[in-house]
């Protein structure tokens, strides 16, 4: 799979969905407010979301599908991560970040600026690093899981 075909246009991803009709509550939501209220994380690493220096950092805006929509702020670089049970949605709000994504054995690198997104496939490994002040929402599918190693893909 090429970095062309991880990266999806809203139109397509609008094509390609297929809404559910269930009774919900509408709820309007800031992006301001919401990153107004998570602190900031100048130095991430691949630990600091095993040792706890990522609380905080991230808000849950709300439940979404099967997972959640989440925002947050930091600098720096992820642990690896996976969702097996559905694509994960990735906007670079502000700033800028570079989305490593292990295809078929291969690291696949896919830079973000303020404004652009990716979606990450299903089952698909993959971390942030070179985080620069990105401020960042993610419709994240659940479960999550977590690696601080390069899994084998």
């Amino acid at each position: 799979m090429s970095i062309a075909e991880l990266i999806c246009s809203p139109r397509k991803a609008c094509e390609q969905s297929k809404p559910q009709h269930r009774p919900a509550m509408i709820t309007k939501k800031s992006i301001s407010e919401t990153l107004s209220g998570v602190k900031y994380l100048p130095n991430r690493t691949p630990a600091s979301g095993f040792n706890g220096e990522t609380s905080g950092v991230f808000a849950l805006v709300s439940t979404c599908r099967d997972g959640a929509i989440y925002m947050g702020h930091y600098s720096g670089s992820s642990e690896w991560e996976r969702h097996q049970n559905g694509d994960e949605l990735v906007l670079a709000i502000e700033g800028s970040t570079t989305v490593v994504l292990l295809v078929q054995g291969a690291e696949q690198r896919v830079h973000l600026v303020t404004g652009e997104f990716v979606v990450v496939p299903a089952g698909t490994w993959h971390r942030f690093e070179e985080s620069i002040s990105l401020k960042v929402m993610s419709v994240t599918p659940t479960p999550t899981d977590h690696s601080l190693d390069r899994p084998d893909a």
